[in-house]
């Protein structure tokens, strides 16, 4: 799809250019009034009165070449997918993730063995902390 997309573009740049091309060689109005006095009429490329109808069919087919490939360009511009009406730019992005390397400052340090003497028992860890209050049944209703 992309090389028939780029051909399209090729095309297009081409025919404009040839369009720009055969409307600067062609004659204005104001050029006529030289050929009636017979200024290069004769020894014109395509003959006394060849050369307006040559480049003005030329640059017809040339305009409408532009045209074609304008409304092909316009084609595959419109068929491209769309995002989700709710996403946002970066909707399908995955970002991976990254683990840091182990480092030989994130290693536990090894200590002594403790000595033969055992330390006194810790509290337990439920002493200090205040426990939440049973759940119970809700309370009836008060009757009316």
């Amino acid at each position: 799809m992309n090389v028939l997309f780029n051909l399209i573009v090729v095309v297009q740049v081409v025919s404009a250019l040839a369009i720009i091309g055969l409307v600067l060689v062609q004659h204005g109005k104001g050029a006529d009034m030289g050929a009636a006095f017979g200024s290069g009429a004769s020894g014109s490329l395509f003959g006394a009165s060849g050369s307006s109808n040559f480049l003005s069919k030329s640059t017809a087919v040339a305009a409408a070449i532009f045209f074609a490939s304008t409304l092909a360009l316009a084609y595959f511009g419109s068929n491209r997918p769309h995002a989700s009406v709710g996403g946002g730019v970066m909707e399908h992005v995955t970002v991976p993730v990254k683990k840091a390397p182990a480092s030989a400052g994130d290693a536990v340090p090894v200590t002594a063995p403790a000595p033969a003497q055992a330390p006194a028992a810790a509290p337990a860890a439920t002493q200090d902390v205040p426990q939440a209050p049973a759940a119970s049944a809700p309370a009836p209703a008060p009757a009316k």
